[in-house]
């Protein structure tokens, strides 16, 4: 996909807000001393009075956040994965998903796309930490498109939401008229009966690179983007389950807790079949470019492909 269009999702966020802010008055946006990185600062030159830095203390940002919302504001809190869903987990889980408070959470900087910061930087625990918050919706977008449709549609849900972004960019891949974002629902984007591979994030375009792979040794594999791991889209999976009877999970994520851990509890209780998942296996990334990282733990479309066919 050298040729598509690619930008970092995080950078999709920051043009979101400021979109957003037209239409939704009540928007506030608090950033943790990470604008430039976060993106947070588009909004902040649009709307500076409705823009604020908290400094380097992410767990006061959120309490801060949980007034603005209990007065009626919609506030969006960000800082990096590492810090707004692990620093901070024990203010979202008591300030915001307890009292069930209109607060969104934009995560950046998450997975081993990170790169060059490293393991203490690459989030790898962030959905597994959100997604068992009672009332907290987690949506992983996978590219420009999509990234700036769930901002949307987190202002337009009431309650918590969290949001991961990534800090490498990412080919655009829904950019067609057909495109529909709804929370809760996975797409099918490329059908198949021998296998499907089941994504999210970044890694739905690397696993439509591995779809191509596997047509050329003749196996049609269905590929589905599941951008909201929670709450799940149990039918779309249930489907792919009886119709291929083979699922693979594809995350930037530890696979204890993210995707395939939803998926494999799904299936286990509603239609059991085999579920391999990729990802990072119970271990922590370390610093490099974030494509060659993508490739040692094959999670780019080539070891995405060797990994499908080794199991098969």
């Amino acid at each position: 996909m050298s040729d598509v269009k690619k930008i970092a999702t995080r950078e999709s966020y920051g043009n979101a807000l400021a979109e957003c802010g037209k239409d939704f008055p009540n928007l506030v946006v608090l950033d943790a001393d990470l604008a430039g990185a976060t993106k947070t600062g588009t909004f902040q030159k649009a709307f500076p009075d409705r823009f604020f830095d908290c400094g380097i203390a992410e767990c006061n940002m959120t309490g801060i956040a949980a007034g603005l919302a209990a007065a009626g504001k919609i506030p969006f809190i960000s800082s990096f994965a590492m810090f707004a869903a692990g620093r901070n987990f024990e203010q979202v889980r008591n300030s915001i998903g307890y009292p069930k408070l209109n607060v969104k959470i934009g995560a950046t900087h998450a997975g081993i796309t990170v790169g060059e910061d490293g393991a203490s930087h690459q989030c790898l625990e962030d959905i597994a930490l959100m997604r068992v918050i009672p009332g907290m919706t987690v949506i992983v977008p996978s590219d420009d498109v999509e990234a700036k449709a769930a901002v949307r549609a987190a202002l337009e849900h009431v309650g918590p939401v969290y949001m991961r972004f990534s800090r490498a960019a990412s080919p655009v891949i829904n950019d067609n008229p057909e495109y529909h974002f709804e929370l809760g629902k996975g797409i099918c984007l490329k059908d198949g009966k021998d296998l499907a591979i089941i994504a999210t994030g970044v890694e739905v375009s690397h696993a439509l690179d591995a779809a191509e792979l596997l047509k050329q040794d003749g196996i049609e594999a269905r590929v589905i983007n599941i951008h909201t791991i929670k709450p799940l889209d149990e039918d779309i999976i249930i489907k792919a389950a009886k119709e291929t009877g083979k699922l693979f999970t594809v995350e930037e994520h530890n696979i204890l807790g993210g995707l395939g851990a939803a998926v494999a509890e799904v299936t286990g209780e509603k239609c059991p079949v085999e579920v391999h998942r990729f990802g990072m296996r119970d271990q922590f990334g370390e610093s490099g470019p974030a494509g060659e990282l993508l490739a040692k733990y094959k999670l780019d479309g080539k070891g995405i492909y060797q990994q499908i066919k080794e199991a098969l």
